[in-house]
């Protein structure tokens, strides 16, 4: 039995969407694959709400993040976490021998303009890198806030890590001064997992020229260089079935739902979630910062989150149990891409069958 997914990610893909990734390959090198590639870049310049180029990268949003702090960091990145995937930025950061220092926030806190501002001001670093959806903890950390501290330093690139929030809440990039802003296929886009994609500001484009060890096949200089010579190709070859797919997706999100419904569906979806979790169980993150892509429910009942999922699979649903040190603790409820108001409420009454809830 398929299990609909309400998980972080990988997310349900429409039979629409995987149809297309099952169309005869064309060849990288062509004619057709400059179109399609150049298609799909101006169309993701505007769910960004960007004027900067767009990079593609057959990897996870990992990859482009790893080629992003390595890329752009010329003398030490300043890493502001507020769970697991804050702390991955700055693992890459190390384990790529570029200097970085990590600020660590209470999990199911945000990180706060104030202390941006802190760090900044000592004057040690030329790159932040900030989680703007961190999916361990439910918390949607106030990047426009932080984008206006991160102005006052023009000589400090702007990375952020938008895996699980791009296309399911409005980030307007170049207004909030994003340099490099990553998202995957896998969340909120709507696709299968094995693509990612970043916008490349000319600030970040200029950096990563002062950088001499940018790795090789993550390397976003090299990428920006290879699509403006050969008119939108990559240098190695890329995941053309992901690119149908997406191709196919955006023109959906933009002129068929339109992006500002679909930014209003996510928010919907999130508070139908948000009030049954303080009517059965309590949130978990900050009230101030909640993501409008995935809930974590504090555990206040003590339920078992594992037998529940159980029961649940059985039913054909699948959730999340807590990440980390809060497996148990939480559990987390996702509603991103393309799941309706109708699939949540569908959901929230089989988990209140199972735990006897009235």
């Amino acid at each position: 039995m398929h299990k609909k997914l309400f998980i972080p990610g990988p997310v349900e893909v429409r039979p629409d969407v995987l149809e297309k990734m099952a169309k005869p390959m064309i060849g990288h090198r062509s004619k057709e694959a400059s179109e399609l590639q150049r298609r799909i870049s101006d169309n993701l310049r505007k769910v960004f709400f960007t004027e900067s180029e767009i990079l593609l990268s057959t990897t996870s949003g990992s990859g482009l993040m790893e080629g992003a702090i390595r890329s752009c960091t010329a003398k030490r990145a300043a890493v502001f976490s507020v769970g697991a995937f804050g702390k991955r930025w700055y693992e890459m950061a190390i384990f790529n021998n570029v200097a970085a220092d990590i600020f660590e926030v209470e999990m199911g806190k945000a990180v706060t303009p104030e202390m941006v501002d802190k760090e900044l001001s000592t004057g040690k670093y030329d790159l932040v890198a900030v989680t703007h959806n961190e999916t361990s903890t439910g918390v949607m950390n106030p990047i426009k806030e932080i984008g206006e501290v991160v102005k006052k330093y023009p000589e400090v690139v702007f990375i952020v890590d938008t895996v699980s929030s791009a296309a399911g809440t409005k980030i307007e990039v170049d207004n909030i001064g994003i340099d490099v802003c990553i998202t995957s296929s896998q969340k909120a886009l709507g696709l299968p997992p094995g693509l990612a994609v970043c916008t490349f500001s000319n600030k970040a484009k200029e950096r990563a020229e002062k950088v001499p060890n940018r790795g090789f096949y993550l390397d976003l200089l090299s990428l920006y260089k290879y699509i403006q010579k050969k008119d939108y190709q990559y240098p190695s070859t890329p995941s053309i079935p992901h690119m149908y797919a997406l191709d196919y997706q955006l023109n959906y999100i933009l002129n068929e739902e339109g992006l500002e419904n679909r930014f209003n569906r996510h928010l919907e979806m999130a508070k139908v979630v948000r009030e049954w979790a303080k009517k059965y169980f309590e949130l978990f993150p900050d009230e101030n910062y909640l993501s409008n892509t995935l809930t974590t429910v504090k555990n206040s009942r003590g339920i078992d989150v594992s037998a529940l999922n159980k029961e649940l699979g059985k039913r054909g649903f699948q959730i999340s149990n807590g990440y980390g040190s809060l497996k148990d603790k939480t559990f987390r409820i996702a509603h991103m891409a393309d799941c309706k108001i109708e699939d949540i409420n569908e959901l929230l009454s089989n988990i209140n069958d199972i735990l006897g809830l009235e």
